[in-house]
């Protein structure tokens, strides 16, 4: 089915812009996944992405996720509430002090607590740690119909919008 996508780009370049989740979890842990395991990377893009239509990587093999990671720019962390997996992230280091957020996202269950809020600014902070200047990511319409708010309500400012038409499986 062909459908109409606009692809939000947005970024955080002033760290005085940036509206932490206030919310303090005791429950929650975030764990950098070292080393880099395509396995975790694989299950978290399909379990949160089947739900957003995230398809670019869904017939990705495992040499490629291998390669991904294996780069030696990618951070996952993962995310676990009460020990059990909830959510997790991917930071990109890119040239000229940029990090990507790559992916960010909960698994169902875990939506509606503000760990969405917390996941961010945990990722945020870690970018900061790894030497941001700029922090980016990217939404479109196919996400949560809430991400680009969300995104901005934390001070994120768009930057660049895109139109695209895109087949999506049955």
């Amino acid at each position: 089915m062909r459908t109409k996508v606009i692809t939000y780009y947005l970024e955080l370049t002033d760290p005085e812009a940036f509206r932490p989740a206030r919310r303090e979890f005791h429950d929650v842990a975030l764990t950098r996944v070292a080393p880099p395991d395509p396995e975790v990377n694989r299950a978290f893009y399909a379990d949160v992405g089947r739900h957003w239509n995230w398809i670019d990587r869904a017939d990705w093999p495992e040499e490629r996720w291998r390669a991904y990671l294996d780069a030696g720019d990618v951070e996952t962390w993962v995310l676990t509430c009460n020990g059990e997996r909830a959510g997790y992230v991917e930071l990109q280091i890119q040239p000229d002090a940029n990090v990507e957020i790559a992916y960010i996202g909960l698994l169902p269950g875990f939506t509606g607590r503000g760990l969405g809020g917390y996941l961010l600014t945990e990722a945020v902070t870690r970018a900061r740690q790894l030497g941001a200047e700029r922090i980016w990511l990217h939404t479109c319409t196919l996400d949560d119909p809430r991400a680009l708010g969300f995104y901005q309500s934390h001070g994120f400012a768009l930057y660049r919008q895109e139109e695209s038409h895109i087949d999506l499986p049955d």
